[in-house]
């Protein structure tokens, strides 16, 4: 490890001061300055064009006032980082974190408090958070208002969706910034939005792209003890400005200095691979906090999911909770039988998978949404036709392990008491994983599922779990931002619109899984719950007309665009073993990476990426479209030079098409090298997945 620290203190008088802070590279540079009355604004450039212009920053502090001017510079410091860290669990082995850190201390005139902004900048793009330091007349103190700007310089081409302080699940749109407007869209129920009159409210991450071709991004790293982050956009000047998510009586952040604020980030390139593979936003978080991780594992599983979404059984014992639109009251079989997680206990040991997920297995499910209750579910009692006991024993001697489900319905008090009793039971009954779910209003009521204590909900949770050595995997969370580097056993989140969405909505259209790498999985890894064969739910029944936007081949491919140590084969076994040459995909490929290379990318259109299992010479490859057809020619140069490698190769059929012909895909194998070169023809929302295995 080589940690080089420069250190260099600046007095600076009065306001006229400019401080600057440049990338490694030198390509991107940020600076700041004090205006003639105090106020602190900075600006960012790429390659010498401007990317933020004049933006101001600050604060109002309830009950002291503005904290946004009146400073005058009282000194600097600057530091030079290069080192390096593996995670435990990762898309590379090592990663690399270098910086340039420019931090500035200012003190304000007339109160005498002090207000400290650190900057650094990477090759990846600028970084800036605030920090409040210990000092005699700022003690206990309340956000009213972040008042950091974007001030962008023009009408950028723009991947978003609404500022909904409950919700992400939404498709993407894709505008001009002048065009974004909330009250045109059909939101999901949308009652954030509108009780903020949040009519140009969106959330970050804000993925752009500059009409001269720049890629622009704009989110938060390490939100820890502080609300999420949304923008207020200015549609006529292209002006954003921070809009943090209040808590039940509308303060923003209740904080003890000395602290912190969540990282500001602003990333740009001319490239958009950059932006996928960007580390920024985890060299922004700290360490991790567990000292022994070797229980912290990667993970393919299965599990009883998806038969609910699409109606085939239900989630409670009385047989009339399902996902299917069509007939909400007929009743149906239960799904979190003790025989029927057997079946797919015995699927996994068949097939190689980790792990079982078991939805539906505990009391309270008749009684869970929508009815904003305090006490809905225990997370220790099964129904009478789970046998715990039994199904763990069974599962140990099948050499597989199981995945709890703990849906709190929204109401975190009931399940924060619980917290340590669910806890012991999973591991009293040998459970590692817990797959937790935040469905509905949050009690307690006025808070919502962005707001701080809600974000603190969410780190504590895997830190708490961590004590009993289990990995979390979130649903209905707030985004990450790359706070598994500190808890690494938080393994996954949904945070977005998922795959289910598909099984019984409008579905996602075929562009989505293309946006949500260069927004969502910029945070931390995704449980997408990919690889979903039986495409058209008609399947199920006949009055069915959802279906799933993307054909099988791309849905392969997913396992590798989309980033997750926690992998779902999301399908029923009997569909899997229908289409079992296109199964042995998911059966062969990794969850964990030692190294990731992004050969082609561009928001909302396609994206290829390659990735080399930790551990081991084999290599995946996975390229996805949007909802036009693509042929591209890719070069196999990150293979091992002089080795010869088997490449299997699951590519759409000749007439595949995501909504004409889905399933319509070919499997063939090729004899590659380093040298050769691939000609993928991709369907309209297609997709290629390849395997390459060294000869000998």
């Amino acid at each position: 490890m080589n940690k080089l620290f420069v250190t260099l203190m600046l007095l600076c008088l009065g306001t006229a001061s400019a401080q600057s802070v440049q990338s490694p590279s030198g390509e991107i540079v940020a600076e700041f300055k004090l205006d003639n009355t105090g106020r602190p604004y900075y600006s960012v450039n790429y390659k010498n064009q401007p990317v933020v212009t004049k933006s101001y920053m600050g604060f109002n502090l309830k009950d002291i006032g503005q904290f946004n001017s009146g400073f005058t510079i009282a000194g600097t410091k600057s530091a030079v980082v290069n080192d390096s860290w593996k995670p435990v669990l990762g898309e590379v082995a090592v990663i690399q974190n270098k910086y340039n850190e420019l931090s500035v201390s200012l003190r304000q005139q007339e109160s005498g408090r002090l207000l400290n902004i650190i900057f650094r900048a990477f090759d990846e793009g600028i970084a800036f958070r605030y920090e409040f330091p210990k000092q005699d007349n700022l003690n206990y103190f309340v956000i009213a208002s972040e008042n950091t700007e974007f001030s962008l310089t023009g009408d950028h081409k723009t991947f978003w969706i609404p500022g909904d302080y409950d919700s992400q699940e939404y498709v993407y749109n894709e505008t001009a910034l002048s065009q974004v407007d909330n009250d045109k869209l059909n939101l999901n129920n949308g009652i954030a939005v509108k009780s903020i009159g949040g009519r140009y409210i969106v959330q970050s991450p804000l993925m752009m792209k500059s009409k001269s071709g720049l890629y622009i991004n704009i989110f938060e790293a390490a939100v820890v003890n502080y609300p999420v982050m949304h923008l207020n956009l200015n549609p006529e000047t292209f002006k954003l400005t921070s809009q943090l998510v209040p808590n039940a009586v509308g303060d923003m952040a209740y904080l003890q200095a000395p602290a912190v604020t969540p990282w500001r980030t602003v990333m740009v390139s001319d490239d958009a691979r950059d932006i996928v593979a960007q580390k920024m936003i985890l060299n922004l978080n700290e360490p991790s906090k567990i000292e022994d991780t070797s229980w912290i594992k990667p993970m393919k599983y299965v599990g009883i999911w998806w038969e609910m979404h699409v109606g085939v059984s239900t989630w409670d014992y009385s047989g009339t909770q399902d996902a299917s639109q069509k007939k909400p009251n007929a009743r149906k079989p239960h799904g979190a039988t003790t025989e029927n997680t057997k079946r797919y206990i015995d699927f996994a040991k068949k097939h190689g998978f980790d792990g079982v997920l078991v939805e539906g297995w505990n009391t309270g499910w008749e009684d869970w949404f929508g009815n904003w209750k305090e006490e809905v579910f225990d997370f220790t009692t099964p129904y009478p036709d789970f046998d715990i006991k039994e199904v763990t024993e069974y599962a140990k001697k099948q050499g597989v392990k199981m995945i709890m489900h703990h849906e709190t319905s929204g109401s975190v008090s009931n399940y924060e008491r619980r917290l340590d009793r669910a806890y012991k039971f999973m591991r009293d009954y040998g459970y590692g994983a817990v797959k937790t779910g935040y469905v509905g209003r949050i009690i307690p009521r006025g808070e919502f599922h962005d707001g701080q204590a809600m974000v603190n909900h969410f780190n504590y949770v895997p830190r708490r779990a961590a004590e009993y050595k289990v990995m979390v995997n979130s649903h209905e969370s707030s985004r990450p931002t790359g706070v598994h580097r500190t808890w690494p056993n938080y393994i996954a989140a949904e945070a977005a619109r998922g795959n289910e969405f598909n099984g019984w909505s409008d579905g996602n259209p075929p562009m989505h899984e293309t946006i949500l790498p260069f927004t969502r999985l910029l945070g931390g890894p995704m449980d997408y719950t990919p690889g979903i064969f039986e495409i058209k739910m008609d399947v199920y029944d006949p009055s069915k007309t959802e279906q799933v936007h993307t054909t099988l081949a791309k849905q392969l491919a997913l396992y590798v665009t989309m980033y997750s140590p926690l992998q779902m084969a999301a399908d029923l076994p009997e569909n899997y073993e229908k289409y079992s040459d296109a199964f042995q995909f998911i059966k062969d490929v990794a969850a964990d990476w030692q190294d990731t290379k992004v050969l082609e990318a561009e928001p909302g259109d396609y994206l290829t990426i390659a990735r080399k299992a930790k551990g081991s010479e084999k290599w995946f490859l996975g390229a996805i479209t949007d909802e036009n057809a693509r042929n591209t020619t890719i070069t196999l140069n990150f293979l091992t030079p002089g080795k010869k490698y088997k490449a299997v190769i699951y590519q759409d059929g000749k007439n595949a098409h995501w909504k004409n012909d889905p399933i319509n895909y070919e499997v063939k194998t090729v004899e590659v090298t380093s040298k050769t070169k691939l000609n993928l023809k991709l369907a309209a929302g297609g997709g290629t997945a390849i395997s390459f295995v060294p000869v000998n």
